[in-house]
């Protein structure tokens, strides 16, 4: 399984985005939020991001770290590890969502746009990753064609909130599979307009099923 190694100098590949077979051991704070801003560059969270932004939706509004034309000026790791509605939604339709959510339950001292973690600490799980740009461009282009078809303000910004409403939810009825169909339902629903995202997310399967 691929994984963000911070001991050494990783290289994209066509299978993930980087490989790696050490185990991390100890771990300084600057370089979990390289792992983190890396991982979410590699998939293409710039993309969705994009879309939120022009339509209002940025996350970082009102965040005095941030500086127009050159971004974060003090990034963390709670902010790192933090994914909206539709990273969340990407995340969890193509099974990275435990693997992400497990590394970064290992950070200690995350806060609401800042945080408290130690300069140095360990970490057993490493941060498991696949390539899936091509499913964040897909997604990207299905919310841009959402956002100009809906003339409601906020139309795009409202289904990225309910979409991550739902998954968290999920995470709080595990014993409870009448209630996680019910959600999973929601989700579906919520999804079924990202028709160019459906269809590359089902190759993503097909391609992943026929390597098992």
């Amino acid at each position: 399984m691929p994984s963000f190694n911070p001991n050494e100098q990783s290289q994209p590949n066509s299978q993930s985005i980087y490989e790696s077979t050490s185990k991390i051991k100890n771990m300084s704070r600057q370089t979990v939020i390289k792992i983190g801003v890396d991982a979410l560059n590699e998939v293409g969270s710039d993309l969705i991001c994009k879309v939120c932004i022009m339509n209002g939706g940025s996350c970082c509004n009102g965040c005095l770290h941030l500086t127009n034309g050159i971004g974060c000026k003090k990034r963390n790791t709670s902010c790192t590890a933090w994914l909206c509605g539709f990273l969340k939604y990407l995340f969890y339709a193509t099974g990275s969502l435990k693997d992400w959510e497990d590394f970064w339950r290992q950070v200690p001292g995350q806060d609401y746009r800042e945080d408290f973690t130690p300069e140095f600490f360990f970490v057993e799980k490493p941060l498991h990753m696949q390539n899936i740009r091509n499913l964040s461009e897909a997604l990207a282009t299905d919310l841009h064609e959402l956002a100009t078809k809906h003339i409601a303000i906020g139309f795009i910004l409202t289904l990225r909130e309910k979409i991550d409403k739902n998954i968290d939810r999920l995470n709080h009825c595990k014993n409870d599979p009448k209630k996680r169909i019910k959600i999973e339902r929601n989700i579906k629903v919520l999804s079924s307009p990202f028709h160019r995202f459906q269809k590359e997310l089902r190759e993503y399967h097909h391609l992943n099923n026929s390597h098992t």
